[in-house]
C-alpha cells in the first residue's frame, strides 16, 4: 500500500499547488481505481451520476 499512498501523495501535492488539493473522497476514489476495484471509467459515471441534477417539470 506504501506505493499507492505515494502516488497519492504526489498527485494531492500537485493538486495544491494549483489550490485544489484532494478531499478524503477524491483520495478514496484515486485508492479504488489504482488497486483495480474500479475503473476511471465506473467512478466518472459514478460522479456524474452523484451530480447530475433532473430539472423539475
Amino acid at each position: 500500500m506504501d506505493r499507492v499512498e505515494k502516488l497519492i501523495g504526489e498527485i494531492n501535492g500537485t493538486m495544491a499547488i494549483e489550490g485544489m488539493p484532494l478531499t478524503e473522497e477524491d483520495r478514496d476514489m484515486l485508492r479504488r481505481c489504482i488497486t483495480g476495484k474500479t475503473t476511471p471509467d465506473e467512478e466518472i459515471k459514478r460522479l456524474v451520476k452523484k451530480y447530475s441534477v433532473v430539472p423539475e417539470r
